[in-house]
């Protein structure tokens, strides 16, 4: 973490830097006072699970699940990518004005916006506003 800024390894080792949301600031700094010294070197991984190597997608699950059941909710019914999922929908329908498809891409590392916009729903009525906006004549 740097600048306000987190490095993600994606899937097939792609790497992305993407802004911290200015809440998570303070939390993440707050939590830096708990690690060792070595985990302060931007190589090594923030995030470590119970045997002290890093959080991996499978640790994540794992705890995704374990939040899921403690919420109430039924754990079977959802998988760890109905998160990004959320975030892309949320981003779309509640901010507009300043999230296009282009800087989505961006966020979730998709290589064609295709995918971006195959996995992001748009709303009916945001269908309908945009034809009814639509003057022919």
């Amino acid at each position: 973490m740097v600048n306000e800024t987190i490095r993600i390894d994606g899937k097939g080792k792609k790497e992305r830097i993407l802004p911290l949301h200015p809440h998570l600031i303070p939390l993440l700094a707050s939590y830096k006072t708990y690690l060792r010294s070595y985990q302060l070197y931007p190589s090594e991984p923030v995030f470590l699970n119970k045997n002290q190597t890093a959080l991996d997608s499978r640790g994540l699950h794992v705890i995704f699940k374990d939040v899921l059941k403690k919420a109430g909710l039924p754990p079977i019914r959802f998988k760890l990518h109905h998160l990004r999922h959320t975030f892309e929908t949320l981003m779309l329908q509640r901010n507009k004005e300043n999230v296009d498809f282009r800087t989505l891409q961006g966020l979730l590392g998709h290589e064609s916006i295709t995918s971006t916009q195959v996995y992001t729903h748009i709303e009916f009525e945001q269908k309908k506003k945009a034809i009814d906006s639509f003057r022919i004549f």
